[in-house]
């Protein structure tokens, strides 16, 4: 073994190659940080022209990743690596690599569709993808909800423009839908007018469109009354329970009896 020559290579190609990795981390984490400069004062300038958040995290995300790309293509070239190369082996596995992605192009491509007509943005409240909850981001591949019990929960735009979109809060209030069981015997013309004032009484009560308190059903147990308050979205959960809250105080300071089927069948 020529010793020689070891220490030539050690001294002088081992070393020009440790000096190209140094860069190449030092170009990443550079390179890293001003891509995250440049999309934060991107989205400062954006936000501060009052432009979509939506829209501004959508372009956030698209430029960041081409951003990035370009980054990782920089450093491939300063190794003296020619990207062609890359695109001729992406090119010769093209029918695994479009099986893989093409659920991703979906969703890029429904991402895009949904930027462009604005089903929902962020901060509203939307049933998408079967899951209810607040949207969060709406990104390159998916959108980010937060559901009412506080989870992150990330679904494909793909699957959202599939399927059923509903905006809770595109208009201005939402019915709230509680149903009082009445026993036989009880007045439901009485229960009715009882629960109409109940109901007008709750915080946040929408007062341009009155609570909608209506005889529903006459059941085994009795008369059925709807309870159907008005409210903002943002109060839906607080008018709801509070709804509850109302039906049983009703009940209560007019001692109505309570319904039980079992009793009414037993008299039979």
């Amino acid at each position: 073994m020529d010793t020689e020559a070891i220490k030539t290579f050690l001294g002088t190609t081992a070393i020009d190659i440790g000096i190209k990795v140094l860069a190449a981390l030092a170009f990443w984490v550079i390179g890293r940080w001003l891509i995250g400069k440049v999309i934060g004062l991107m989205q400062a300038a954006m936000n501060r022209n009052n432009v979509d958040p939506t829209l501004t995290k959508y372009l956030g995300s698209i430029i960041a990743i081409a951003l990035n790309i370009a980054l990782v293509l920089g450093i491939l070239g300063y190794f003296g690596i020619e990207t062609t190369s890359f695109a001729a082996l992406l090119a010769g596995a093209g029918v695994a690599i479009g099986a893989a992605w093409s659920g991703l192009l979906g969703n890029f491509a429904a991402g895009a569709f949904m930027l462009i007509l604005r089903p929902f943005k962020v901060g509203d409240f939307v049933s998408i993808g079967g899951v209810v909850g607040t949207v969060h981001e709406l990104g390159l591949f998916g959108t980010t909800i937060v559901t009412p019990d506080n989870v992150m929960t990330l679904i494909g735009n793909g699957k959202i423009f599939g399927d059923t979109i509903q905006n809770f809060s595109v208009l201005p209030v939402r019915r709230v839908e509680r149903i009082a069981q009445l026993a036989n015997g009880v007045d439901p013309l009485d229960a009715i007018a009882r629960l109409k004032a109940a109901v007008a009484l709750i915080p946040n009560v929408s007062t341009n469109m009155p609570p909608e308190v209506n005889l529903l059903d006459m059941k085994l147990e009795g008369p059925q009354i709807a309870v159907r308050p008005y409210t903002h979205t943002d109060h839906y959960w607080q008018v709801y329970f509070d709804t509850n809250e109302a039906i049983i105080k009703v009940c209560q300071e007019a001692g109505w009896p309570v319904p039980s089927a079992l009793h009414q069948i037993r008299q039979v």
